[in-house]
């Protein structure tokens, strides 16, 4: 099994919207042995890989992938499952594949959906080697493989909380891009992006997140606006800590001022050598220390979005009970790591407690007399940890009174997300009523713990955010024009941009003869491919973008953005592209071009020349309307056609509804190509620039 090249489709392309790796695999003399034919072939997969029960495959149902193995089927249809099977096992899910033979005996295209193109290499390579092995019954470790995948998911693809608010958005039919190989991602298109770097928005104030990492400052600022805080200041050493813990009154909290997720943070200290041994632990995480009254209470994380609670989540200390005969380290694993909600990766709601590398737990410990090879009494009930434990939604319990109160700190802090450390015994009163107070707000929080807590409803947190960022009805896009067809892209694409900018648009151009912004080239490379169109669709000033597609840009890289407004189709000479790509008939030539009507928006329009069969016949595919534009005045009778732009004795005619107006008389210079002209009219047309504009844009080309 010979893989002859790996495609990389990362935007719509002919087997779906969405991004895919295309393999052409060389199968050789496999041809003649489908799985059937091979001894216990069947067997080592569905041993190795049972979770394949799920693949419904072409028939339909669970188990039919399996059937079709007992069946006999061949290696491009088994890569195919193989791989989506390892992507999901790996936690990258993917549910879309295809394989198909070619004209080329043996050889076959196989698609698989690819969520990151790098991990969903490494997994076809370890799919083939799996199946490999199950042909030559050697043995194959399923487990590693799919360690190596899971390891490659972590480090490549979107973290949960980015990932989180970007799905929400393609709920919302919201485009997104991936700017860098981290967490910054463009919602939206041009002019009406926003840009989202985990739970920060391009809203987030640099001095609102200043503030928040000064936690004295902050505290400074909430007191001055009556929002509860605990008395509290800064520390240089261990003296000054317990000098301040006298001030304020025991017991008191130790912590760092620029610290997260609890770390250094020791509370209800009521002695001098707790609160200089913490003052230690608190100067090992941040640059200062602050001592503050202590709040009776548990902690709870609220996360306030675009002024208003979003989520609510509550701590809990972690306790064990002694039994007379095992060590403490002993009873942590066995009592609390065993917890299945508790592991190290970033999924589990709970963190594994790892004593010897926690300081926090082993002072807990020494508070109490013990240390982790201690053996207490039986039935002895030891603290192991005080905080970072908050993982138990309660949003449904929080008063509104402390929704207020956390809605408001975050207003004074200026932060558009917040993650706001309260400490209350009670969530469900006001804060007033049982002494709780706000001690901490957080920029960029964390949103796993929201969206997978250990216990209670997991909350819509990316909805959340996203709702802040776009209104309703703002689905964060431009009008996006894209061209395809074998000839006249190029100025079909020139002129309407034109046009556009007389509409008084800031227009992104992206064809053959390069990348323009208003009218000014900035790259003279060929600029009709996915690269050029996403640079167009990233700048933030761009309110319209045009953009080329040939078919090579289509069959080898997919379509620069999602979905368009408008989608033209100039004409089809299938024969000008055989070969390429294994495309040898009329017919794939026209699925090729398909795919720019497939991805017009139901409130969008596709532009079709009606001159053309192949063109013409691709308007069944649209989701939205269809201009015909006709150069001989016929339009087709196998499709309703509601606008039209036709050209009659040299004049450009717009028909709508059966009533016809004389648009523009055309110069005699050009006539070969007058039928490009008409396609530039019904575009313009179709994006709603009046017919002054048309007529002035028109004269300007001749």
């Amino acid at each position: 099994m010979e893989f002859l090249k790996i495609l990389s489709l990362r935007g719509p392309n002919i087997w779906t919207y969405r991004p895919v790796l295309e393999v052409w695999l060389d199968i050789g003399a496999l041809e003649d042995s489908p799985s059937n034919t091979i001894p216990g072939y069947y067997e080592r997969l569905s041993a190795w890989l049972p979770g394949m029960i799920e693949h419904r495959c072409g028939i339909g149902e669970r188990g039919g992938f399996f059937q079709r193995l007992r069946e006999g089927t061949w290696p491009g249809h088994i890569l195919e499952h193989v791989t989506l099977e390892l992507q999901n096992m790996a936690g990258m899910q993917s549910g879309f594949g295809k394989a198909r033979s070619t004209s080329v005996r043996g050889v076959y295209k196989v698609v698989v959906r690819s969520r990151n193109e790098e991990v969903t290499r490494a997994a076809l390579h370890e799919a083939r080697d799996l199946m490999r092995a199950a042909m030559q019954d050697q043995p194959f470790d399923v487990a590693a493989a799919v360690a190596r995948l899971h390891a490659m998911v972590d480090s490549l693809c979107l973290g949960p909380s980015t990932a989180c608010i970007v799905d929400a958005a393609t709920e919302r039919g919201i485009p997104s891009i991936r700017l860098t190989d981290g967490n910054l991602v463009q919602l939206g298109y041009g002019s009406r992006q926003h840009r989202i770097w985990t739970a920060e928005t391009d809203r987030t104030s640099a001095i609102a997140e200043g503030i928040s990492r000064d936690k004295d400052l902050t505290k400074t600022l909430l007191q001055s606006c009556g929002v509860p805080v605990p008395e509290g200041c800064i520390v240089d050493s261990p003296e000054e800590a317990w000098e301040a813990a006298e001030d304020i009154g025991l017991p008191v909290v130790v912590k760092p001022s620029d610290g997260n997720h609890g770390r250094g943070v020791s509370t209800e200290l009521m002695t001098r050598e707790e609160v200089e041994a913490a003052f230690k632990l608190a100067d090992a995480e941040g640059s200062e220390v602050i001592v503050e009254r202590f709040i009776r209470g548990n902690e709870h994380r609220l996360l306030v979005v675009g002024g208003r609670l979003a989520a609510a989540i509550k701590g809990e200390t972690v306790s064990l009970v002694a039994d007379g005969q095992s060590t403490i380290r002993a009873l942590i694993d066995t009592q609390i790591n065993s917890d299945p909600r508790r592991g190290a990766e970033e999924e589990f709601p709970l963190d594994v407690i790892l004593i010897d590398e926690n300081p926090a737990a082993q002072f807990e410990l020494a508070r109490q007399g013990y240390t982790a090879e201690s053996i207490p009494a039986v039935g002895t009930s030891v603290l192991i940890q005080r905080n970072g434990n908050v993982a138990f939604d309660v949003t449904e319990l929080v008063h509104p009174e402390v929704a207020a109160t956390v809605e408001l700190a975050a207003r004074i802090v200026g932060l558009d997300i917040a993650g706001i450390d309260l400490m209350a015994e009670d969530i469900s009163r006001p804060l007033a009523e049982q002494g709780g107070a706000i001690v901490e707000i957080n920029a960029g929080p964390g949103l796993l713990m929201h969206l997978k807590p250990a216990s209670g409803k997991a909350q819509p947190v990316g909805e959340a955010i996203v709702a802040s960022l776009f209104t309703a009805s703002d689905d964060g896009r431009i009008p996006v024009i894209g061209i395809s067809g074998t000839h006249g892209k190029t100025r079909v694409a020139r002129l309407l941009t034109e046009i556009l900018q007389l509409s008084g648009r800031h227009v992104g151009l992206a064809c053959s003869d390069g990348m323009y912004f208003d009218g000014r080239q900035t790259d003279k490379r060929d600029g009709a491919n996915w690269a050029t169109a996403q640079k167009v669709l990233m700048n933030r000033s761009v309110e319209a973008a045009v953009i080329e597609n040939g078919l090579t840009t289509i069959l080898g890289e997919g379509l620069g953005y999602d979905r368009c407004q408008v989608g033209i189709v100039t004409n089809i000479i299938a024969d000008r592209h055989f070969g390429d790509y294994y495309i040898e008939t009329e017919e794939q030539v026209r699925n090729v071009v398909r795919t720019q009507v497939d991805v017009v928006l139901s409130g969008g329009v596709a532009v079709l020349n009606a001159c053309d069969p192949l063109v013409a016949g691709l308007a069944e595919y649209c989701d939205g309307e269809v201009i015909f534009f006709s150069a001989d005045g016929q339009l087709p009778s196998d499709h309703p056609v509601k606008r039209a732009v036709l050209l009659r004795d040299g004049v450009i005619v717009l028909r709508e509804d059966g009533q016809e107006t004389e648009l523009y008389r055309l110069a005699a210079t050009d006539a070969e190509n007058d039928w490009q002209l008409l396609a530039v009219v019904a575009a313009a047309w179709a994006l709603g620039v009046s017919n002054s504009l048309i007529k002035a844009g028109l004269a300007n080309a001749a």
